[in-house]
């Protein structure tokens, strides 16, 4: 059997077990990891946890950390085209192969434990980063904090972005239940920060943990660098710091503070900071991409993951603090998401609506039950993404934005760039 066919076998094999779902809880992750001899044990843990913005702060940190001359773990999810993008040791994902090997040690026990698709690539994550010689490991929480797989984890530092309403069937249906999941990240007597609201503090504060908070023990300035970031000025309890992130928009400012914040706790020094921070690259979030191949050329396309309300709402203010007009949008989104909130927010800056779905996703809605929420707007349905850029080459935009889904932002991208993505159904 061809090294190509035996990847393609065990991933095969892990991406079947998203059908099996979502079954939050630590007992089976504990027993996969025991079983390969708790690999997590050989490296320091920092969990990110939040509703938005988890992944760019994990990224900031990472890059940051990287830069401190520390051999960094970054791990995230969903990935957006590749699999093994869910597995970056020092700013490199790792390879195929190397990931190949890696679930072939795992399969066995995963299959005795009933270990779930997440708990897999968590178990695998960790199995990765021991083998590479990791120093620490950035990990993105997947799903509320309490628990959820990364959580079998022991960090020696916990973030928690901020808390909005989402994935509420699991999580529970006000922002107070869902505070509370993130909260279980946190451990007594150990440092995090968080920009959590005010309100949901003292229930944070209530886990005993060292915690550092936007508004309270840590205040940020930023200033607007337009379409090459910002400039974030931060004061921490005991000191200050400045730098600039190329980060988009107000909340990619907030963001990069967290991390910044984070790693002065762990230890990194300011020159480390300013470079890994300018050094961060989170593609599919606020990021900007030539026409690449198509005929439209000479465009280029704005892609944003924002997929819930509070996202939406964010990639909004973005568009109104750099000046951008409304343009014509490629839009599609998860059927168990809150679309409407989304549409709502992204309404006024939307000058035509191109509604696509994400072809490798069972959960996208189709184009037709999306146009009811543009009504009043020029609309095109169309069948894939590709379809979708078609329309936008028609249109000849000097800028257009796609949004609404990371699976459907992880279709454009390749198509954008003139590379292949993977060919398996997203689930998780």
């Amino acid at each position: 059997m061809s090294d190509i066919s035996r990847t393609d076998g065990h991933l095969n094999w892990l991406f079947a077990r998203q059908r099996f779902g979502v079954h939050p809880g630590l007992g089976r992750v504990q027993e996969l990891l025991s079983r390969v001899r708790n690999p997590q044990h050989a490296f320091q843990t920092v969990l990110v946890g939040g509703t938005n913005g988890k992944g760019s702060t994990a990224a900031v940190l990472a890059s940051i950390l990287n830069a401190d001359g520390r051999r960094t773990g970054l791990f995230t999810s969903p990935h957006l085209t590749h699999f093994a993008e869910r597995f970056q040791v020092d700013g490199q994902q790792l390879p195929p192969e190397t990931v190949d090997a890696g679930l072939d040690r795992l399969r066995l026990h995963a299959e005795d434990t009933g270990a779930t698709f997440f708990e897999i690539v968590t178990a695998l994550g960790t199995l990765l980063f021991a083998e590479a010689g990791v120093q620490t490991a950035v990990m993105e929480v997947g799903l509320g904090g309490r628990l959820d797989s990364t959580n079998a984890l022991d960090p020696v530092l916990s973030v928690i972005t901020n808390v909005s309403l989402d994935h509420t069937d699991i999580l529970g249906n006000t922002l107070e239940a869902i505070a509370a999941e993130k909260a279980g990240i946190l451990r007594s007597g150990c440092p995090a920060v968080t920009g959590v609201a005010a309100d949901f503090l003292p229930l944070l504060r209530a886990t005993g943990a060292d915690l550092w908070a936007l508004g309270q023990e840590l205040q940020v300035q930023t200033r607007s660098l337009g379409w090459q970031g910002a400039e974030v000025a931060l004061r921490l309890p005991d000191n200050a710091l400045e730098f600039q992130t190329p980060l988009l928009g107000a909340h990619g400012a907030r963001n990069a503070a967290l991390a910044a914040a984070a790693a002065w706790r762990l230890g990194v020094g300011r020159a480390a900071i300013r470079a890994g921070a300018a050094a961060t690259r989170w593609p599919g979030r606020l990021e900007i991409l030539p026409s690449g191949g198509l005929p439209w050329r000479g465009a280029r396309v704005l892609l944003d993951g924002a997929h819930n309300p509070d996202g939406a709402r964010a990639l909004a203010a973005t568009l109104l603090d750099l000046g951008v007009p409304p343009l014509p949008v490629i839009f599609g989104a998860a059927e168990d998401k809150d679309v409407g909130g989304v549409v709502q927010a992204l309404r006024p800056h939307v000058s035509h609506a191109v509604l696509t779905r994400a072809t490798l996703s069972p959960r996208a809605a189709a184009a037709a039950d999306l146009a009811p929420l543009f009504a009043g707007l020029p609309v095109t349905l169309t069948d894939s993404p590709g379809e979708a850029l078609a329309v936008l080459a028609a249109l000849n935009p000097p800028l257009a934005l796609a949004c609404g889904s990371l699976y459907l932002i992880g279709e454009l991208r390749p198509l954008l760039l003139g590379t292949a993505g993977e060919d398996r159904e997203r689930w998780q």
